[in-house]
């Protein structure tokens, strides 16, 4: 719920009168911050549940998510904001795998996979309502009362904690992988620094950018090395020897790579380009979101009888091929085909990550499924932060060079505030009385919207072609995949739990 909705305060974030006066940059670290410290947090926290008990750490994580809302809600800057959305990325790293560590210690086998189901169906409900009470509540109150839908939710959760949730712990403790968080927080932050300055700054040659970028993957292969020397690592690289675990993993990063970026740039479409309230722009994200909810069970059902390749790959493959459909989308697009388009999405989406992710957990001896579990959580979160980094600044990067010529007669402060993005060259036509300018800023933001939503969908269509090659050389090799149901076997502290799907966009 959490992640959806803030897609729709974007835009009234980006306001300085209503919102915070937010850049382009600020907006993408905003959705980008709570991915990072997700993806990288979520390397220790399931070992801190195994030394401290998962109920303890379930507490401590809920606790810290609802505090960092209550903080987002109140952030009088772009930066306190940033700071709190990485807080609460943290409390969802905490939260996720101690609670499917404490469902796989609270139900016998033949229970289990009941129970995932409908830990797992959670998921599909915030997809619906975040959106839609969102949009209500930024039009009737202010942009941080958002957030504070988490609050309740909070409060509820930890009651029940405290009233139901027996004490769990593993037989044996883990070490904590610090150095290991150290190193892929530094290296993920300098690459995401790198890709996002380099887009708002419009200049790849300065040493800031190619620096940062640099450093990142020099940190990122550190990171990989120290792994690979530990016994125990809380990302064990060495799974993806395996042709079928690698290949599921990088096709389930481009999928939530591309719909991070559109999710990003959904909302400026709908709330900027189409003029559209927060609660309008809500309510159109429901088809994507009942996509995805009955796009997983379908999933599911076609893989046990066509076999896995079969179904996966064209699924992603169709979220793919709506994703670039987004390239036709004008600011006159029928409601009714944007719908459409997104629910297609939504449906393919919601069919290839749980099909997926259970290919991936069959495709390891049963020894390692709690490392894999850990490999593949960690691999969507650095896809959905790559995802804001990468496709919002392929969108800015585009929009910048659209724009330019349109701003070449305004005066130098003037075209200094008008070319980071299409709300600000707005707010300058608007005050200086230029309709043409008004218009030249939703051309050029369509155009720009164009280019990404290529992109986007380029990025998962490849993760589709990768995903069918290799599945279909690995059977050929070696035999069919082992099925996986929804009953896999999950190792206490891991988090093999589907990762809930973000909306794949509210334009699909």
């Amino acid at each position: 719920m959490d992640a959806t909705v803030l897609a729709v305060a974007l835009e009234r974030l980006a306001d300085p009168r209503r919102g915070l006066g937010a850049s382009p940059g600020d907006l993408q670290w905003a959705v980008g911050a709570y991915s990072l410290t997700f993806a990288t947090v979520l390397l220790v926290s399931g070992a801190l549940g195994d030394r401290r008990g998962h109920r303890t750490i379930l507490a401590a994580g809920i606790v810290t998510f609802g505090a960092a809302s209550v903080w987002a809600a109140w952030s009088p800057t772009a930066l306190q904001l940033i700071l709190a959305r990485g807080l609460m990325g943290a409390g969802g790293a905490m939260i996720m795998p101690s609670s499917m560590a404490i469902l796989a210690a609270s139900f016998p086998p033949e229970k289990r996979a009941a129970a995932i189901g409908t830990f797992s169906a959670s998921s599909g409900v915030g997809l619906a309502c975040g959106p839609m009470l969102g949009g209500a509540l930024i039009d009737h109150f202010w942009w941080g009362s958002v957030f504070l839908i988490n609050v309740p939710v909070v409060v509820i959760a930890l009651i029940g904690v405290r009233a139901v949730v027996p004490p769990t712990a593993s037989a044996a403790s883990r070490r904590l992988d610090l150095v290991g968080i150290a190193l892929s927080t530094a290296g993920l932050l300098l690459l995401a620094y790198g890709l996002i300055e380099g887009g708002q700054a419009g200049g790849w040659d300065r040493g800031r950018v190619w620096g940062s970028l640099a450093g990142g993957v020099a940190v990122l292969a550190a990171f990989v090395v120290t792994e690979l020397r530990q016994a125990e690592p809380s990302f064990d690289p060495r799974l993806f020897a395996d042709r079928r675990f690698a290949a599921g993993n990088i096709a389930l990063g481009a999928m939530f790579l591309a719909m991070a970026g559109q999710s990003f740039y959904s909302s400026f479409y709908l709330q900027g380009a189409r003029g559209m309230s927060p609660w309008t722009a809500g309510l159109l994200s429901l088809p994507a979101a009942l996509g995805v909810v009955v796009g997983a069970p379908t999933g599911a059902r076609l893989v046990r009888r066509f076999g896995f390749p079969a179904v996966a790959a064209p699924a992603l493959g169709l979220l793919g091929g709506a994703s670039a459909l987004n390239a036709l989308f004008t600011a006159s697009t029928p409601l009714a085909v944007f719908c459409l388009v997104g629910a297609v999405a939504g449906v393919g989406g919601g069919a290839t990550v749980a099909p997926t992710t259970a290919a991936v957990i069959a495709s390891l001896p049963p020894a390692r499924i709690g490392a894999g579990s850990a490999v593949n959580n960690t691999v969507r979160q650095v896809g959905s932060l790559l995802g804001v980094a990468v496709l919002g600044t392929v969108l800015a990067t585009a929009y910048r060079r659209g724009i330019g010529p349109s701003l070449t007669g305004l005066p130098p402060a003037e075209r200094a505030l008008a070319q980071p993005s299409a709300e600000a060259t707005r707010r300058v036509a608007l005050a200086a009385g230029r309709p043409r300018l008004l218009d030249a800023a939703n051309d050029a933001f369509m155009h720009a919207m164009h280019v990404t939503a290529l992109c986007a969908g380029g990025i998962a269509l490849a993760g589709a072609l990768w995903l069918a090659l290799a599945f279909r050389s690995a059977r050929a090799s070696a035999g069919p995949a082992p099925a996986a149901g929804p009953g896999q076997p999950v190792a206490p502290g891991a988090s093999a739990q589907p990762t809930p799907v973000p909306t794949p966009g509210r334009i699909g």
